[in-house]
């Protein structure tokens, strides 16, 4: 007999996807975390729910593992900023995979879709930025014309099968416990306490505890109105600076320097090498030409009113998520290194 309220987890062995999966459990709704390869359990041991294969870029996979299935959490994704061939391992994969689990959520009933989109998808020509403002016009990386894209198509294509789309729009997800390999977030704290940051690049990030955007993604769910997008963040950003310096108070013993002031035309040089050595080793950069002429100075800042009023959305501060994740990686260092 197929259960009621089920849930569909995709991407469910990844930071966001395995914290909403335990979430959910808690809050005591029945739960199906799809994962692409079926060997990867351990994420769910002793957990009650089902686990099972699914691809975003295979219809068929997806549409068994949306059978009876009311709420599906779309989160799955490739979410990477950099890729020897960015346009076909980024750009595509997340077109193709928003299109077919759009598709394949029409063709097994599905109610209601929660679409994890990002920060990346919105217009930063206005500071604090809000939901209405539309889309990101600054079309240099794949990975964020990925999601302005992906997110368009995933109302369109909703809006065409008749089915209930809510989007959400995570920053930085990082927490008080992270499962390896680190996210991009994430490994930026995890260079910081490694003293591997030694130059200022200038670029701040939105720092979000992940169990936040987890209960925002059951909220959405829950409270949130169709075809409307809702920002998953914290108000105010954080420069690489002051993440440094909460690092500084928070470990005296590890001596860790600020990143030092250097001319932007330095840092271009340096980013250059860098993606000559990734072209060599096959490993994404430290950082790129790309990210520091789209972020270096980009305010990351948000009106989040709209997910607090329509959703009550209450993440706790950029302050304490960065301290939480700090003293996780700190305590669980041999995990990581």
């Amino acid at each position: 007999m197929a259960q009621k309220n089920l849930a569909l987890v995709t991407g469910a062995n990844g930071h966001l996807g395995n914290n909403l999966v335990r979430l959910l459990i808690e809050k005591g709704i029945p739960v199906r975390a799809s994962v692409r390869n079926i060997k990867n359990k351990e994420l769910f041991s002793g957990l009650n729910c089902e686990v099972v294969q699914a691809d975003i870029t295979d219809k068929q996979s997806l549409i068994n593992a949306l059978r009876d299935v009311d709420v599906f959490y779309a989160v799955g994704a490739a979410f990477k900023l950099w890729a020897k061939d960015p346009k076909k391992e980024i750009y595509d994969v997340n077109l193709e995979g928003t299109k077919l689990q759009i598709e394949a959520a029409a063709e097994a009933g599905v109610k209601r879709i929660v679409y994890v989109s990002s920060i990346a998808a919105l217009d930063y020509s206005k500071i604090p930025t809000k939901e209405n403002y539309g889309y990101n016009s600054d079309r240099r990386d794949m990975y964020y014309n990925s999601k302005n894209d992906g997110e368009k198509l995933a109302f369109e294509l909703a809006k065409k099968h008749n089915i209930e789309l809510v989007a959400v729009l995570p920053s930085a997800m990082i927490g008080s416990e992270a499962f390896a390999p680190l996210n991009v977030s994430y490994n930026i704290i995890y260079l910081i306490l490694k003293k591997q940051i030694p130059v200022e690049t200038n670029i701040t990030l939105n720092w979000i505890d992940v169990k936040d955007v987890a209960e925002g993604c059951y909220l959405a769910a829950t409270k949130g109105i169709n075809g409307e997008r809702y920002i998953l963040a914290n108000e105010k950003c954080t420069s690489i600076k002051n993440t440094t310096k909460i690092a500084q108070e928070l470990f005296p013993e590890l001596k860790i320097k600020m990143p030092m002031a250097v001319p932007k035309a330095i840092l271009f040089t340096i980013a250059w090498f860098m993606e000559i050595g990734s072209k060599i080793s096959g490993k994404a950069p430290l950082l790129t030409t790309k990210d520091i002429a789209m972020f270096s100075g980009l305010q990351q800042d948000f009106d989040i009113s709209k997910a607090r009023i329509e959703l009550g959305f209450k993440p706790k501060s950029s302050e304490k998520a960065v301290k939480e994740a700090m003293k996780y990686l700190s305590e669980n260092e041999n995990r990581f290194n």
